[in-house]
């Protein structure tokens, strides 16, 4: 394991299941997922020196069922955004099999598209964020990345499903990840939005048509969907998150816990200078631009929730017509890893940021979409709690026709 890519290695790891699904996996977390007594940072000196009191739902659940959780990677400020994340170099490196992180934005399926390999985002409000410290509640989940998609349907087997500690999750019936592999509906339609390929240059067009042709030798049908205001879901993650943004942020007040400015002269002093010491600038600033719409133009996130509702709406009426969606996972010539403004970030996740706005499943498939060092491949989203057709797809058209391993 390179330790620069870690910023906290157990050289021990413990595992409580001796027959768990998980035997033998070893697997990385991020420093914003609990684990007792590990630092729990979030990549952040607002948490400067916290430790985790307890673990995380899902770090009970992977060490019931056999998994050793080596590590936790390094991550970007809250987990906005991939800057300074060194997940991808824990599964490209092969010192992990699998790899947990948030996924707020996209995270996991543009780190997988880095890595050169499978990255998952799974229906909102199916596995427990219990034990997460995260950014934006309404649109953030885990993501887990792998080699394998069956590695991934391993996972989720293990951590889906209620928790009483997770108050926010719905009753949902778990979806059976136990057929994994396998198209179950042999007769699969995917459906190209007409509004994202609009939005695609030339080549990217062309590389994507290529992959299209691929499928379709498979014998998977092709139809193309129309879904109005597509473009629209960038405004509205930005302007929604940014406000849920502001409102958990303000937890970080050097008080309780986290890092605290020095030599001040009252609380007042401590509580300012605390704030202004605990973020870096991108955080600050979208942090700033929640407050601005949170106490100046509120009307722009109650028409920016609105939206949302329409989008979803619209998303879902798609799966009517089409059994899943297919997307490219990013855009050429974009860096998500260096960005140093928000509208740069928004524009790396431009392509991801529909099913974490709709909280639908959404998984990215390696070596498939520009056929170059650094492949974008392409991402599926399914209907909410289809999560586990969705793994079966991508392993499948991943195995047969895109050169998956």
């Amino acid at each position: 394991m390179n330790p620069d890519n870690y910023c906290y290695i157990d050289h021990s790891p413990t595992e409580t299941g001796e027959n768990g699904t998980l035997k033998g996996k070893l697997l990385s977390i991020q420093p914003n997922i609990s684990v007792r007594g590990w630092p729990t940072e979030a990549g952040s000196v607002a948490l400067e020196g916290f430790r985790a009191l307890e673990d995380a739902t899902v770090t009970e659940r992977l060490r019931e069922a056999g998994a050793k959780i080596t590590g936790s990677t390094r991550m970007s400020e809250l987990g906005f955004g991939l800057t300074g994340d060194t997940t991808p170099l824990a599964i490209s490196d092969g010192d992990v099999d699998i790899a947990l992180m948030t996924d707020t934005m996209g995270e996991t399926r543009l780190a997988a598209s880095i890595a050169g390999a499978f990255g998952f985002k799974p229906s909102y409000g199916l596995v427990s964020r219990y034990g997460l410290i995260g950014l934006v509640p309404s649109m953030e989940c885990y993501g887990i990345m792998a080699k394998k998609p069956e590695d991934i349907g391993s996972v989720m087997g293990v951590i889906a499903g209620c928790d009483n500690h997770d108050l926010s999750m719905p009753e949902y019936q778990v979806p059976d990840f136990g057929h994994r592999g396998k198209i179950r509906e042999p007769k699969v339609v995917i459906g190209t939005v007409r509004e994202c390929m609009d939005t695609l240059d030339t080549d990217e067009r062309k590389a994507f048509n290529e992959t299209l042709s691929q499928i379709r030798k498979m014998g998977l049908k092709i139809r193309e969907c129309n879904l109005t205001d597509f473009d629209l879901f960038k405004t509205v993650h930005n302007i929604i998150g940014s406000v849920e943004a502001s409102s958990s942020g303000g937890k970080y007040d050097g008080v309780r816990y986290g890092h605290r400015a020095r030599s001040t002269e009252n609380w007042n002093e401590m509580y300012l200078k605390s704030r202004a010491e605990s973020f870096g600038l991108l955080i600050k600033t979208y942090l700033f631009q929640g407050a601005y719409f949170q106490f100046e133009n509120y009307s722009a996130f109650e028409d920016a929730c609105r939206i949302r509702a329409r989008l979803i709406k619209k998303t879902e009426a798609l799966f009517n017509e089409v059994d899943l969606i297919v997307l490219p996972t990013r855009r050429r010539g974009i860096n998500a890893a260096d960005t140093s403004t928000i509208e740069e970030v928004y524009d790396a996740f431009s392509l991801t940021l529909p099913a974490n706005v709709t909280g639908l499943p959404a998984i990215h498939i390696p070596g498939s979409v520009f056929r170059e060092e650094n492949d974008p491949g392409l991402q599926l989203i399914g209907p909410r709690l289809g999560d586990a057709n969705l793994i079966s797809v991508a392993a499948a058209l991943s195995h047969t026709t895109l050169g998956g391993k």
